[in-house]
């Protein structure tokens, strides 16, 4: 009698390929199934439980590998071994037993290259040599799906290619982990530093691309711009409209008014030279990956995207989507052909009702060319009872919503909108507006109406015709220059996805487009999730911010191949290679070793520019944050309640608040203030209402507002002051040539 046991790659998975069949008999570590058309002889499924084992730690080698030490690198096994992880040995017995006594072993973990690591590590910890191994290849998890799977198992040609790639990424992953970490750690002690740094091959490039935006962020001075603007009243309403003009220089912008004999704030007249409407239609989005889904999520809901997988693979062992982990937006014309089947109930389930536009296959959506292992997520073919929906959490409902109303969406009208432009000249000068009008929701209808977008914001055009006559009043609008905006988790994603227009090398540009930047489908929330732990980021209000460590982290890479995507690119694009079967593990493991080696040899030089931070999460008060303006031989520390110059002692009177109406002013606005003289605009300030402003620094160092001339709001300043503050801060009235002090 053959024995067939099956290893799933966790439990919920193990017991969603035993319902498929007739459950014998359940343990804590096995299920046995009984005989029936598939299993002939039965089979008895067992499981990991996450990692069963995982490679041996350095002291697991050498015990003097314990110890941190320069002399000690590089670290490098002369074999690498497995071990059982940490509180896991009960179970690794269990599964030992089992593929003892089997006679056909197969693969059932996840059908990705880690999926392949997981099981071919635990045969080969247990020891278990010459038996015939298959692999269960499917990309959903319902009981049709399972059985259809089962009968069709495949050989473990290409499995064993995934293992010999997935092995060669955990050790090289390994090597550089210990190593770098070591190095750069040791090497910032010797300056001081009494913590530790964790460096990873795609965490610390990561890190550093957030950095590169802090540092955009930072070094950004927002600068006046001056355009003309005018106001139109028509017979039928009023709009709002600009000249094409945009200079720094207002005096540029004033020659252009003087040229075309107008002035500001006069009554003018204007005429409808010209009026262009086009009519456009934008496509349904394509089908989600599962990056592309925790993108999504995060904007409308603010879900971290390891909440979003977590909550995907709560779905997935539901049988309610297919595969989670997956980088394709195509399906097959099978999948489609049942998705055909339950278009109504699907409706259904959304609440809604439409006549699709076609029910044949859109190369959009459906393209078996491009669907590799895994094909995009969609609803699996079982339609949910409503009892089973009332089941699931919030976030589950949502997310499941998204991915049914994405689907349902490929089979509807476009979005269609009217967009408008009118072209009103005054005195020749010619005045542009731009305005749409929604004309029909088409696959929009399917999804929440939530904030509206940029676009759908524009203003509404009132109806004119060609040669009317408006009235018109004209000013010079100044605005200013805005930064960059931090990246969102849900941008962070797409970032790590196409970091490819980051680098400068063309060729490493084209490896990381084929394969898909930094990180898989399958990592990207875990590497953020790692970031966060080790303390280089942090999240607030849904934006990511590197911290101190982060920067010092940044500081102690730059230069090297560690700050780079390009080192991902490269590991990368050969390791595809072993996977097809056309590169070898050991060249890339040699090329490891060689990358470390000029590592240890480069980086003591490079290390001394950096500047050593407290990143134990306390601030530090004694900690400079700029130069003294006043005294120049000082420095403006935080003292807690308030800014204040180190050489008080001698002399130096200069200090600046902590809180500033209602806003906190922090170490890098003051650190703005004091080198540059000036902020950019900065929102948030409270009074009467919220209002926002630049804060400069006058001539006897004192903070003062910088209202910008159209926004200013005499019934928005503040009502009252803390004592501090009205010592050192006055405000700049734009239309006056004085100033007040705030009593």
């Amino acid at each position: 009698m053959t024995r067939m046991v099956i290893l799933a790659e966790k439990p919920s998975q193990a017991k969603a390929y035993a319902e498929a069949f007739t459950i014998q008999e359940k343990t804590k570590n096995h299920i046995q199934l009984k005989p029936d058309e598939t299993f002939p002889n039965g089979a008895t499924i067992t499981w990991g439980v996450g990692h069963l084992v995982e490679l041996k730690e350095p002291h697991d080698y050498k015990t003097e590998w314990k110890r941190w030490k320069l002399e000690q690198l590089p670290i490098v096994p002369d074999r690498f071994l497995e071990k059982v992880s940490k509180g896991k040995w009960e179970q690794f017995q269990a599964v030992k037993q089992l593929f003892q006594q089997a006679d056909i072993i197969v693969n059932a973990a996840d059908v990705d290259r880690e999926g392949s690591n997981i099981f071919y590590s635990i045969l080969r910890l247990t020891g278990v040599k010459g038996k015939p191994i298959q692999r269960l290849w499917i990309n959903s998890l319902e009981k049709e799906e399972v059985r259809k799977g089962f009968k069709n198992l495949q050989n473990n040609e290409k499995d064993l290619r995934l293992f010999d790639e997935a092995k060669a990424r955990q050790i090289s992953d390994w090597l550089v982990g210990i190593n770098a970490s070591r190095l750069f750690t040791l090497l910032l002690q010797k300056k001081g530093y009494s913590s530790y740094l964790s460096i990873g091959r795609v965490q610390s490039p990561t890190v550093y691309l957030i950095y590169q935006r802090h540092k955009e962020i930072e070094n950004f001075v927002s600068e006046p711009f001056y355009q003309i603007e005018g106001l139109f009243q028509a017979k039928t309403g009023s709009y709002k409209g600009l000249a094409e003009i945009k200079e720094k220089d207002k005096a540029k912008v004033q020659e252009l008014m003087d040229k075309h004999g107008l002035k500001e704030k006069e009554d003018l007249t204007g005429i409808v030279k010209k009026i262009d409407q086009k009519t456009k239609h934008q496509k349904s989005p394509k089908l989600h990956s599962l990056s592309t889904l925790q993108s999504v999520a995060n904007r409308r809901w603010k879900y971290t995207p390891s909440q979003v997988l977590k909550t995907m693979q709560k779905l997935y062992e539901k049988r309610l989507v297919s595969y989670p982990r997956t980088d394709c937006n195509f399906i097959t014309e099978s999948e489609f052909a049942y998705v055909v089947n339950n278009l109504n109930a699907y409706q259904e389930l959304l609440n809604v009702a439409f006549t699709p536009v076609s029910l044949k296959p859109n190369k959009r959506f459906v393209n078996s060319s491009k669907v590799q292992e895994h094909y995009a997520i969609i609803p699996t073919k079982s339609v949910p009872t409503e009892r089973k929906l009332n089941g699931l959490s919030r976030e589950e409902r949502n997310i499941y919503n998204e991915v049914l109303a994405t689907t349902l969406a490929m089979f509807h009208s476009d979005y269609v909108y009217e967009e408008t432009v009118i072209f009103t000249h005054v005195h020749d000068l010619p005045f542009k507006s731009t305005g749409r009008r929604e004309v029909k929701r088409g696959w929009k209808e399917l999804f929440p109406k939530l904030s509206q977008s940029k676009q759908e914001k524009e203003a509404f055009l009132p109806n004119v015709e060609k040669g009317e006559e408006t009235g018109a009043r004209l000013h010079i609008k100044e605005s200013m220059t805005q930064p960059p905006k931090p990246y969102t988790e849900g941008q962070l994603i797409n970032m790590m996805k196409t970091c490819g227009k980051l680098v400068d090398d063309e060729e490493d540009v084209e490896i990381l487009k084929e394969v898909e930047g930094l990180g898989t489908e399958a990592t990207r929330s875990s590497i953020i999730e790692t970031i966060k732990a080790q303390k280089y980021i942090e999240v607030k209000k849904n934006n990511v911010y590197v911290t101190d460590k982060g920067i010092m982290l940044c500081e102690a890479i730059e230069g090297t191949l560690l700050s780079s995507p390009s080192l991902t690119a490269k590991w990368e694009s050969y390791l595809k290679k072993i996977g097809n079967g056309e590169g070898s593990k050991q060249v890339f493991l040699k090329q490891t070793g060689q990358f470390i080696e000029k590592l240890i040899q480069e980086t003591p030089d490079s290390i001394q520019q950096v500047n050593v931070r407290a990143t134990d999460g306390k601030k530090k008060w004694n900690e400079p944050i700029a130069k003294c303006p006043a005294c120049a031989s000082g420095s403006i520390m935080d003292r807690y309640k308030f800014y204040a110059c180190s050489n008080y002692k001698e002399g130096c009177k200069v200090t600046f608040p902590k809180r500033l109406a209602g806003k906190t002013l922090t170490n890098h606005m003051i650190k703005t203030l004091c080198e540059q003289k000036r902020t950019r605009v900065l929102k948030g300030f409270k009074g009467k209402k919220t209002f926002s402003t630049a804060l400069t620094l006058d001539e006897d160092y004192k903070i003062k507002f910088d209202f910008k001339k159209e926004s200013l709001n005499v019934d928005a300043w503040p009502d009252e002051f803390s004592w501090d503050q009205a010592s050192s801060i006055y405000v700049t009235i734009p239309q006056g040539k004085h100033r007040r002090k705030l009593q």
